[in-house]
């Protein structure tokens, strides 16, 4: 292998544990993934390896500095995605990325998208009346939604948050629950409670809610109303019946928002019942002023192994496809056969 010491790199002053990591596992993640040797030298590093991934570390390192002088956190999850954007060259997107903040938690953190998926998922939303967001877990499909939701209501682009899912229990039967019915549905409604609380806080959400301007309620609870002024997100969307999702989406009224999320692989719905969310991206994908988007498992952004969890499912549901294909005429012709014998 040609070995070349590459251009010495500058590391901003100030930066140098942000960009290496705890322990340096930000640089040994470049290593490892670009068969490289990063040697730090009084505020810069020096590159070893072949040309062409030296080359590619520089670049990795450069965007990494660019996000610490923006004052973003480091981590081994950024170095990984950017790593993966090499073989398109869209590396330097993650800096562009960097600097979309919808708004900012309770805590202040800043609340924004992490892969290039999500940019174009929370641009859709900007740019389109209705939007839908399918993805696997970890793709952010509702958090985000949820920040839109409330960047617009703070803002007064909208007077009110809808936030509406399905109850359906996940493959479990919980039986009947204790309580009002507030408290019979609020468990199929928790990870929507989740994300407001961490972004506008629970005292502010208790506020806006008991004024009615924030409501968090069964898809059931849609019906007949017609909902003008607000941004309405419906969740779960793959348990949703055609009737059910044809239903929510003429209660959208004037200056409205919505946004549809769902996995279409984590359908709850009885055997052979179709989902509202599969007919409605068939029938709607032509109309004007509806976004929809496919985020994929380089959109996970929860532990890398999420991401090799999805993958792996992916893999597994795409092999016993194609055996029930294959086993399907073999399977008939032997039932033939019998039909034949018994006769």
């Amino acid at each position: 292998m040609a070995e070349k010491e590459g251009i010495s790199i500058d590391i901003p002053a100030g930066h140098e544990k942000n960009i290496f990591g705890e322990f340096d596992a930000n640089i040994k993640a470049v290593e490892k993934a670009l068969a490289v040797e990063i040697v730090p030298r009084d505020g810069t590093v020096k590159i070893f390896g072949s040309a062409g991934n030296v080359s590619r570390a520089e670049r990795i390192l450069r965007q990494m500095a660019a996000l610490s002088e923006r004052g973003s956190t480091i981590t081994k999850q950024t170095v990984d995605y950017a790593v993966s954007l090499l073989r398109d060259r869209t590396e330097d997107k993650v800096v562009e990325i960097d600097k979309d903040i919808i708004t900012n938690t309770v805590n202040g953190r800043p609340v924004k998208p992490k892969t290039i998926g999500q940019k174009n998922y929370v641009d859709l939303i900007r740019n389109n009346m209705i939007t839908f967001g399918i993805g696997p877990a970890g793709t952010g499909k509702t958090y985000l939604a949820m920040a839109m939701a409330i960047k617009a209501f703070q803002s007064e682009e909208v007077s009110r948050i809808i936030l509406t899912r399905p109850a359906i229990e996940a493959g479990e039967k919980l039986g009947f629950l204790p309580g009002d019915l507030q408290s019979k549905v609020d468990p199929y409604l928790r990870p929507l409670y989740d994300a407001l609380y961490q972004i506008m806080g629970p005292e502010n959400f208790l506020k806006n809610q008991e004024k009615g301007l924030i409501e968090v309620a069964p898809l059931a609870y849609m019906r007949g109303r017609t909902l003008d002024n607000s941004f309405i997100i419906l969740d779960e969307a793959q348990n949703t019946t055609p009737a059910q999702m044809k239903m929510f989406l003429t209660r959208i009224g004037f200056g409205s928002k919505a946004v549809i999320t769902g996995d279409r692989t984590q359908k709850d719905l009885p055997k052979d019942t179709q989902s509202g969310l599969d007919v409605a991206m068939k029938v709607l994908q032509k109309i004007d002023d509806i976004g929809m988007i496919e985020l994929t498992s380089r959109d996970v952004v929860r532990h890398p192994l999420v991401q090799k969890i999805v993958d792996a499912y992916e893999k597994y549901e795409e092999r016993e496809a194609r055996r029930s294909v294959r086993r399907g005429p073999v399977r008939e012709e032997i039932r033939a056969g019998r039909r034949e014998t018994r006769r």
